[in-house]
């Protein structure tokens, strides 16, 4: 049986102090190609070495409160998954809980 793959890629072209001016990413599964964003924050597990790897990018043109929003979003998204890995339903809900204390203190929350 031949396994299924999917690849997802993202594109960063730099200005001339390797500061990001675009940032494009593409994914096969979706239907995704070299669709524009203004940031992108990664992340990937090393099992050998227990640490997770980062990268954190975002174009010299993102809004200040786009960003916060972006975190925001972030922050509850990774509630959320932490719950589905992890059943630990008291923990996410204190995640969720600052992800409201951090949107309030940023006026995020109309």
């Amino acid at each position: 049986m031949k396994k299924q793959k999917s690849k997802i890629e993202i594109s960063v072209e730099l200005d001339e102090n390797k500061i990001p001016e675009k940032i494009l990413w593409s994914a096969s599964d979706a239907g995704i190609k070299d669709h524009e964003t203004k940031a992108a924050f990664l992340s990937v597990w090393d099992s050998k070495r227990k640490e997770s790897l980062r990268i954190d990018l975002w174009t010299k043109d993102m809004p200040l409160d786009e960003m916060k929003i972006f975190f925001h979003q972030i922050l509850s998204s990774m509630a959320t998954t932490f719950n589905r890995a992890t059943q630990d339903e008291k923990m996410s809900q204190t995640m969720l809980d600052f992800c409201d204390y951090f949107a309030e203190k940023l006026e995020l929350k109309k």
